[in-house]
């Protein structure tokens, strides 16, 4: 895999979310391999960028290679990766393998396997708020780590969602046992 900058967010939002799939994420040194996500692109009527851009969407309209950074239900912040205008890469979970002392300490002393299997427990256990929303994602407080190897990569439908249902968007490690909903 070539590096993880902005060309490579550059491109079909579904192609990249499935080769984020084993991409470590590093928020100040705090992170672990990707092992699910979601795509959305500005033609999907499930997605922020819809219905144009907003003052809350205006990440997604911006340069790829770019955090999104928004709160759901008022209380959770959620990470999405931009990809090209509209379109962005929701980081539904991943697995703990940097700085899970850290990840505890924000997020109570849960197993490895609770701290990360969910986009509101991501933003928790990496620090993630709105002060990051509209960063780059190859700069400083993140980093994005290659995947050394092929990994076995399941896709369905996504979760949460009350339009576009059946779009088969959301990308999985199979067999992970960090996701945050088995894959039906």
């Amino acid at each position: 895999m070539t590096a993880v900058d902005q060309t490579f967010f550059d491109r079909p939002v579904a192609t990249v979310a499935a080769e984020l799939i084993g991409v470590t994420l590093l928020v100040n040194g705090v992170g672990g391999p990707i092992v699910e996500v979601e795509a959305y692109d500005g033609a999907d009527p499930a997605s922020h960028s819809f219905n144009g851009p907003t003052p809350r969407n205006a990440a997604m309209f911006g340069p790829p290679g770019h955090a999104y950074v928004y709160k759901i239900y008022g209380i959770h912040w959620c990470l999405n990766f931009v990809c090209q205008p509209g379109s962005a890469i929701l980081i539904r979970a991943l697995e703990p393998a940097h700085g899970v002392e850290r990840m505890q300490a924000r997020r109570g002393q849960l197993t490895p396997r609770q701290l990360c299997s969910g986009p509101g427990k991501i933003c928790q256990a990496l620090g993630i708020d709105a002060a990051q929303n509209t960063l780059p994602l190859d700069a400083p407080p993140f980093a994005l780590i290659p995947r050394e190897q092929a990994h076995d990569i399941a896709a369905g439908p996504r979760i949460g969602i009350t339009k576009a249902i059946d779009t088969p968007w959301r990308f999985v490690r199979r067999g992970s046992p960090f996701l945050s909903k088995p894959l039906r």
